[in-house]
């Protein structure tokens, strides 16, 4: 079905990817990691071969997919490096995030639209020369709230609003909930928005970062809530 058109009765079984437009992965894991390469200072890295650093997976449980209404969209990874030159020496590091996201149709004004999104980032800690960095570390709550917005066109008019605590990946989370205007992604359809933008969580060798952003008529608070409890992580096998 082509963005913009309606459900009829004979679609009401139908798969909601089918009946709605969907978006490919946010591509969030080049912006997340530059700001993990520049937290490795030239003195850190002057010396040596590449230092190579890959996250592992964070991914939502099934059950709580049920639960909630969200299909995985994809999972996606994408590898950043810097070169750094000191006194005539140059090393490379190697960055590799994991981008796990997921949407769910909403229907506004009497059509359906694969609107609301989750995601989850994963980012490997960087060590070196026995230092560790945290690669989302310089990513202060607004700018974590404009990486969830690129999901949806024409945004404006972004505003800090409420906060509240919530487990993720056994650890107490703090959550800051945004709202602002803008149009779903090839539809045309402006709407007011609401983001939910977590604080960075660590798993293991990892840094997991949760975001979720959908339309506030649909008020899915609580199922963010939900999918951010239902994490889980899996390491990378050959970190």
């Amino acid at each position: 079905m082509k963005p913009g058109e309606t459900l009829d009765s004979g679609d009401e079984n139908r798969s909601t990817t089918d009946a709605t437009t969907r978006r490919g992965a946010l591509g969030l894991a080049g912006a997340v990691g530059l700001a993990g390469l520049a937290g490795c200072t030239a003195l850190d890295v002057a010396t040596g071969g590449p230092a190579e650093f890959s996250a592992g997976t964070a991914t939502v449980a099934d059950e709580t997919l049920s639960e909630t209404g969200y299909e995985r969209n994809e999972i996606s990874d994408e590898t950043l490096s810097r070169e750094f030159d000191v006194g005539g020496q140059t090393r490379e590091v190697r960055v590799t995030n994991t981008v796990a996201e997921y949407d769910k149709a909403v229907e506004l004004f009497g059509e359906r639209y694969q609107a609301a999104v989750f995601a989850a980032v994963a980012t490997p800690r960087v060590e070196v020369l026995g230092r560790a960095f945290n690669p989302i570390a310089e990513l202060g709550p607004d700018e974590r709230a404009a990486l969830i917005a690129d999901r949806y066109e024409g945004v404006s008019n972004l505003e800090r609003g409420s906060e509240y605590t919530t487990e993720v990946l056994g650890t107490d989370a703090e959550v800051v909930v945004y709202s602002a205007d803008g149009e779903i992604e090839g539809t045309g359809v402006s709407v007011e928005l609401e983001f939910h933008v977590g604080d960075t969580v660590e798993a293991g060798e990892d840094y997991v970062l949760p975001l979720a952003a959908y339309p506030a008529p649909l008020g899915d608070g609580e199922n963010v809530r939900s999918m951010m409890n239902g994490l889980e992580h899996e390491p990378n096998e050959e970190s």
